[in-house]
């Protein structure tokens, strides 16, 4: 059994959803500055993963507007949204939803209540704060886009996307993400301190008047309609090709891997990590508004594709080697052929 979600109502032709795209790409933008200050490329990569129809994970510290960016990139898109604080005792069917005995015309029944998983956007937020049992009840929802309970799938409304925030692994309380559900992520986006002059200008702004309000420039039915545009963008088999090779050669122990690959990885990305590549690479040139991917697309998108793909043995913890380095390496080894 099956509850199927409404598709949205007058779907956008393609045409219809380009010429949308082009004339509200510089209001997104501009809408997003009046609450987020710099985090350009921070901002793009979530905006590429939402074109691209995948899920989203951003680690950084504590106090830089993550909750903030996730929800005004919902209002943007005017896409309905739900918040989860993960904690120590969260449990699966507080993301879920649950089955309670209710009183009919026709005696006791379960009732399905969905639980916050059944928006649009849904916010994780500090997803690493709750143990792996509860962190894997999101799997099927970010996989399959949908909600099994009691034997009855529940379908997800779409658009369904899944922003997840996380703390560094180093800060106390945190519990590693299960390596299925960070594959399920298409980025992984690294969100750093901001320079002098931005953090001057996000106190200034933050203790001297009201918040602005986000204006809608996109609704979800246009959220499908860019995912459907975004596999129509053009990619040459080299470039689909050195994707590949680029993923291949992160893991180790295989014919031709690299040996800095053998020393310091103990696994590295699978094939999902290549599909996230191009992917990810169309959708960041439809976003800039050009019309075909090139090898700098795949290149610029490596760092959030891998970073979280990538696990790295103690050799590599010891010599002070990272993810990010590692990604570096790869780039300078591999080449399109």
């Amino acid at each position: 059994m099956s509850e199927e979600s409404p598709p949205p109502e007058l779907p956008l032709t393609d045409d219809a959803a380009f010429t949308a795209l082009e004339k509200g790409r510089e209001r997104v933008t501009q809408e997003l500055a009046k609450v987020v200050v710099g985090q350009k490329d921070v901002i793009e990569q979530i905006l590429i993963a939402l074109l691209a129809g995948g899920h989203c994970l951003l680690t950084g510290a504590p106090g830089l507007a993550k909750t903030l960016l996730v929800k005004s990139v919902a209002e943007t898109f005017a896409l309905k949204f739900q918040r989860i604080q993960f904690t120590p005792d969260l449990m699966p069917a507080d993301i879920t939803g649950t089955e309670i005995l209710t009183e009919t015309t026709e005696g006791r029944k379960l009732t399905f209540v969905p639980g916050p998983v059944f928006t649009n956007l849904l916010l994780a937020d500090e997803t690493n704060r709750t143990p792996p049992k509860t962190q894997a009840a999101l799997l099927e929802a970010m996989q399959e886009h949908q909600v099994t309970a009691g034997g009855v799938r529940h379908v997800l409304e779409e658009p369904f996307f899944v922003l997840a925030t996380q703390n560094p692994i180093e800060m106390e309380g945190t519990y590693p993400l299960p390596e299925a559900q960070l594959d399920r992520f298409l980025f992984n986006v690294k969100i750093d301190y901001l320079s002098e002059e931005d953090e001057v200008n996000v106190v200034t702004r933050t203790t001297a008047r009201a918040p602005t309000q986000i204006e809608p420039v996109f609704d979800a039915a246009e959220a499908l309609a860019f995912q459907k545009l975004t596999q129509q963008v053009p990619v040459a088999e080299d470039l689909v090709r050195f994707a590949v090779q680029l993923t291949a050669a992160s893991r180790p122990g295989q014919s031709g891997t690299p040996d800095f690959i053998n020393q310091w990885l103990n696994w590295g990305a699978g094939t999902r990590a290549a599909q996230a590549l191009i992917i990810g690479a169309k959708a960041r040139v439809l976003w800039q508004g050009r019309s075909h991917v090139t090898e700098n697309d795949i290149k610029a998108l490596a760092a959030p594709v891998l970073r979280h793909r990538l696990l790295l043995n103690y050799r590599a913890e010891a010599e002070g080697i990272d993810a990010d380095a590692v990604v570096k390496r790869l780039l300078e080894t591999v080449r399109l052929s």
